[in-house]
């Protein structure tokens, strides 16, 4: 089974970033919101939001700042709907030709995440905040306060050695 596109896409192209940077506040519409919920197998995403600061870094870009949510969700205890809050830092560098740019400006790059290609000189930001979103998801979502209390077994005196004790007091 293959997974579905990813459907938020917001381009920043390299040569539309001013040198004072560009501020962005993103929220995907509806349908958008459903193809998300789709992806990140979840009931719903009511609500999204990404506010990105996008500035030139070196021969690309850098964007900072937080992806918040609400994710509707199923309680993995109680089986209940439920609703999650996300919020989530942003601080992606992208650059032109990753390769070459790891060994250009190794002091930029820290090793915990790769940088991300710019494709024809364009950012997509909208791809990046999505990915944060799926990382932020609790995959095991669990209500307040539910706990997993398991079945009382019923003492019925039969088990699978019942045989073998009587057996026993017959052999004494």
């Amino acid at each position: 089974m293959t997974k579905p596109a990813q459907p938020w896409h917001a381009p920043v192209r390299l040569e539309d970033v001013p040198e004072a940077g560009l501020h962005l506040d993103l929220s995907p519409d509806p349908q958008v919101r459903a193809a998300l919920a789709v992806l990140a197998g979840v009931r719903e995403v009511p609500r999204l939001q990404a506010s990105i600061d996008v500035v030139r870094h070196g021969s690309g870009l850098r964007a900072t700042g937080r992806v918040a949510a609400t994710v509707g969700q199923t309680c993995v205890v109680t089986l209940e709907p439920m609703e999650n809050l996300i919020d989530e830092p942003i601080d992606v560098i992208f650059v032109p030709h990753p390769t070459e740019e790891l060994s250009a400006e190794s002091d930029v790059f820290d090793g915990d995440d790769p940088p991300e290609p710019l494709v024809d000189g364009t950012a997509d930001v909208g791809a990046v905040a999505t990915e944060i979103l799926l990382l932020g998801i609790d995959p095991y979502p669990r209500k307040p306060g539910a706990a997993f209390v398991p079945p009382v077994a019923e003492n019925t005196g039969a088990n699978p050695f019942a045989v073998l004790a009587k057996l026993k007091d017959v052999g004494n």
